[in-house]
């Protein structure tokens, strides 16, 4: 077997993630190129993938029921977007009282 490249779908086991990789291959019948999915389980030593990220898979020895694969390296990491908590909102609202709207006093 050789190394693939995919994409990380789920990484909420313990040293373990989820990796999509496509492939495509061209249909006799329909004359057309036909995308396919497959999903491995691969071994993450030191839980350093997130979902998104872009790694290479090498094949070794079966290391459980599913996982024959070890993440080789992470090729691209994915961008991870951090919601604001309500702590920094507050400071940032007492800091620059010009972004509040103004308050009508009748």
């Amino acid at each position: 077997m050789k190394s693939v490249v995919g994409l990380v779908v789920s990484n909420k086991m313990q040293k373990s993630v989820v990796v999509a990789v496509d492939r495509l291959f061209h249909h006799k019948v329909y004359n057309r190129y036909v995308k396919r999915t497959s999903k491995f389980m691969a071994h993450d030593e030191n839980n350093e993938c997130n979902i998104g990220d872009r790694v290479r898979l090498d094949p070794s020895r079966p290391l459980s029921k599913h996982k024959h694969w070890l993440v080789a390296e992470i090729l691209k990491k994915a961008r991870i977007y951090v919601p604001p908590s309500a702590d920094n909102a507050a400071a940032a609202a007492v800091s620059n009282p010009e972004t509040e709207a103004p308050v009508s006093s009748s």
